[in-house]
């Protein structure tokens, strides 16, 4: 069976004459990953600050966001494409030097003699194929077995978690002691060693040699990275849009919420600037604690199936106390429970769609499942400020209990299981 072209869902297990002669490799990624999310949490933490110096209304920095989850949302196929047919080494390379160029622009906009409007919106554009994350697990996924995929995925978690904690303490500190280009001129140069280390200590491809041969066949005319095609066949392959649409769906109302937070922390939850920053760090110490501990070892005992399920019920049952909460008290009861679920579902998920596609075709199923993020960016602002407006904060925990209640039914009715090669 491995001396054959690898089958869908299977991929290829890397020997141990693969591993063993880079074990260092699988560690160099998570400190890349968690490398670029520091930076790019910083960006986060002095973007409104700036916006605001250069004489943005909520209106204009609305539209700021959106362009960046527009533009993360498109790149997201097209640079897991890039990652399948150039390999590990070019799309983390290629991702540290679009987050370069994106710092480089984000300085320039805090000089008073530069158009800064001009170069803030400018800024923008290089995060189409800023997509560290996404990297980081193909070269995880293509390095892991099936069977440990998840805990392996999972603890980039706690990579997310030092991102969120160490990006916000540094860029707020930076910016109150040295102004508010200091942590751009940080994130550039950290992110110009990050390409560095790219180019220099991550191999050219993490895939087999029989992945090589299947993704580009003798004599065939080579692929085109913006092939749309070939990009969305992924999504009609047997088991992956079911699993890809409970992604979108199961998550999104908790992304609506999570996109309005900053607003309800100061219109409902009456939250002090510091103390919404508290909550955050907060977010980040159990979404740690959840990827890098907890799934890892649920993943050991429980089917995918059974965690995705899990995942679900507890959202439904998250979103009816959301619907009734009153308190920031008991909002911080619930965040254990959301940030399990959304944990949960995201990790399982991407392990159950980069097992349902050739491994010659993870990059890409990877960049589409990046996308969803940006997608509720994307739609966030708008949709969830119609709700906040018209609902107010309790529809947000209505619409995820109906929603996931729905999913879980259809869960219940067809299981996802479905037959898998016996080298899993």
């Amino acid at each position: 069976m491995q001396g054959a072209a690898a089958p869908r869902g299977q991929g290829r297990s890397p020997s141990k004459k693969d591993t063993l002669g880079l074990p260092w490799v699988v560690p160099l990624t998570y400190v890349l990953a968690a490398l670029e999310l520091t930076c790019l949490f910083m960006q986060f933490s002095i973007l409104p600050y700036l916006s605001r110096s250069l004489g943005l209304d909520s209106v204009a920095f609305g539209y700021l966001q959106t362009t960046f989850g527009v533009l993360q949302l498109l790149g997201g196929p097209v640079f897991g494409r890039f990652a399948d047919q150039h390999g590990a080494r070019a799309a983390l390379s290629l991702s540290f030097v679009a987050a370069s160029a994106l710092y480089l622009l984000l300085a320039a906009a805090c000089s008073p003699a530069l158009p800064g409007v001009f170069l803030l919106f400018a800024s923008r554009l290089p995060g189409a194929f800023m997509h560290t994350l996404p990297a980081a697990q193909m070269v995880i996924t293509d390095l892991s077995a099936p069977a440990e995929r998840p805990a392996a995925l999972g603890r980039l978690g706690l990579c997310f978690g030092v991102g969120v904690i160490l990006g916000s303490l540094l860029g707020g500190t930076l910016n109150t002691a040295c102004g508010v280009h200091c942590p751009a001129i940080v994130a550039l140069v950290a992110n110009l060693l990050g390409a560095i280390i790219s180019v220099t200590c991550i191999p050219a491809s993490t895939k087999g040699a029989t992945v090589d041969v299947q993704a580009a066949p003798p004599g065939g005319p080579k692929a085109s990275v913006f092939d749309l095609k070939a990009i969305s066949r992924l999504l009609l392959l047997p088991g992956v849009l079911p699993v890809f649409l409970i992604k979108v769906v199961s998550g999104f109302p908790s992304g609506l919420f999570m996109v309005m937070f900053s607003i309800i922390s100061m219109d409902f939850f009456q939250l002090e600037p510091s103390q919404a920053g508290y909550l955050m760090s907060f977010f980040g110490v159990l979404q740690m604690v959840v990827q890098g501990l907890v799934i890892g070892r649920l993943s050991s005992h429980f089917s995918e199936e059974a965690l995705l399920r899990a995942s679900v019920l507890v959202f439904m049952v998250v979103g009816l106390a959301m619907a009734l909460m009153s308190t920031v008290l008991h909002f911080c009861f619930l965040v254990p429970g959301l940030v399990f679920s959304l944990c949960t579902l995201n990790v399982v998920t991407d392990s159950m769609l980069t097992k349902a596609v050739s491994a010659s075709d993870t990059g890409t199923m990877l960049g589409l499942c990046a996308s969803v993020q940006p997608l509720t960016r994307t739609l966030g602002p708008t949709l969830g400020g119609l709700l906040y407006r018209s609902f107010g904060v309790p529809i947000f925990g209505h619409v995820q209990f109906a929603v996931n209640f729905f999913l879980l039914l259809v869960l219940w009715r067809k299981p996802m299981t479905h037959k898998r090669d016996k080298a899993w």
